[in-house]
């Protein structure tokens, strides 16, 4: 029962794998949280970490920016950094209108928000009002302001990055928002040996950052896209996504169930997920590999104990209904 279908073109194969293999030059022994974050990026959504300060999430966003050449020759795709304080206002993000004394007219000054990367820095340190004015931005592509519907750029990625809820000064980020996320990882600290050699070489790796090569533009992202579209589900892995997705509403430890829009982003995932993978199909481990960075932050769980084993257990009855078909044997 498996697919048939054409050989991924090598030039795609090669050009996703040279833009990790350019982030690792600055993000060392993070290879699937790279991988996840360029899963989102393929899939056309926005991706949300969480962790403690110091672990790098803020240099990946920049080191994947830097490797995306823009409109110009040698030019960078705009990134744009907001960094999410308490006294934070929606204009601050979207833009306001100034004054023009040439003109003599009110002119639109455009916020942080008209760019093609941007980092939403502890997102979750800025009070709920100016966490929603992401909201439009990540779902529509656009922004409003006033009578005025503006349009973002067509390649629009946000990397959200959040303290753990438990620091003081944090914001919980409401359910609307975090189903805007395709996905919420955990970036983590890294092992004893890679540490040791990020001490070793820090200024290296400082200097990889400044030294990065442009290995796609922005049209190739958008061409990548296109392709991640095309990836091949099979109708029963279809099937188990919409299964894993509506016992989560039905599971005792589980409040709040994923949404069809959840569903849907888990198909694009496992799409994009796929071709990170240099595949044009999508195999049941990649269901296995996706299924909590997509749904966990979505659910609301009744207690603590539940969230160790709620998703894992319905994602593993479902893995063992896949094993047993055989889809690619």
């Amino acid at each position: 029962m498996e697919p048939v279908s054409e050989p991924l073109s090598i030039n795609a194969t090669d050009a996703i794998q040279h833009l990790i293999s350019q982030i690792e030059r600055v993000i060392r022994g993070k290879r699937q949280q790279v991988e996840y974050v360029v899963t989102c990026l393929l899939a056309g959504g926005h991706i949300l970490m969480e962790d403690n300060p110091g672990t790098g999430k803020t240099v990946l966003a920049r080191t994947l920016a830097q490797c995306i050449s823009g409109a110009g020759k040698g030019e960078h795709v705009i990134f744009k950094r907001i960094q999410f304080t308490p006294d934070l206002l929606p204009m601050d993000l979207i833009g306001s209108h100034i004054f023009d004394d040439r003109t003599k007219e009110f002119i639109f000054k455009k916020g942080p928000l008209f760019c093609n990367v941007l980092l939403a820095d502890e997102i979750n340190r800025a009070s709920p009002k100016v966490q929603s004015a992401l909201l439009e931005a990540m779902a529509e592509h656009q922004i409003t302001t006033g009578d005025t519907t503006l349009k973002l750029e067509r390649m629009f990625f946000t990397i959200a990055t959040q303290n753990p809820v438990e620091m003081e000064g944090t914001y919980p980020l409401p359910a609307a928002q975090l189903d805007r996320f395709f996905m919420k990882i955990y970036f983590g600290y890294v092992d004893e040996e890679t540490e040791m050699n990020i001490y070793r070489e820090y200024l290296d790796i400082a200097q990889n950052l400044v030294q990065l090569e442009q290995v796609l533009s922005m049209e190739d992202i958008l061409s990548l896209q296109q392709q991640a579209s095309q990836v091949f589900v099979h109708d029963e892995i279809v099937r188990s996504v919409s299964t894993i997705v509506r016992n989560t509403r039905a599971h005792q430890d589980i409040a709040l169930g994923a949404s069809t829009r959840s569903g849907i982003a888990f198909l694009r995932c496992l799409r994009a997920f796929a071709l990170v993978r240099g595949r044009t199909f999508v195999i049941e481990d990649d269901v296995r590999d996706t299924a909590r960075a997509v749904l966990d932050h979505r659910l609301i769980y009744r207690n603590k104990e539940g969230r160790q084993k709620a998703l894992e257990g319905i994602v593993g009855k479902e893995m063992e209904r896949l094993a047993r078909l055989k889809l690619h044997a």
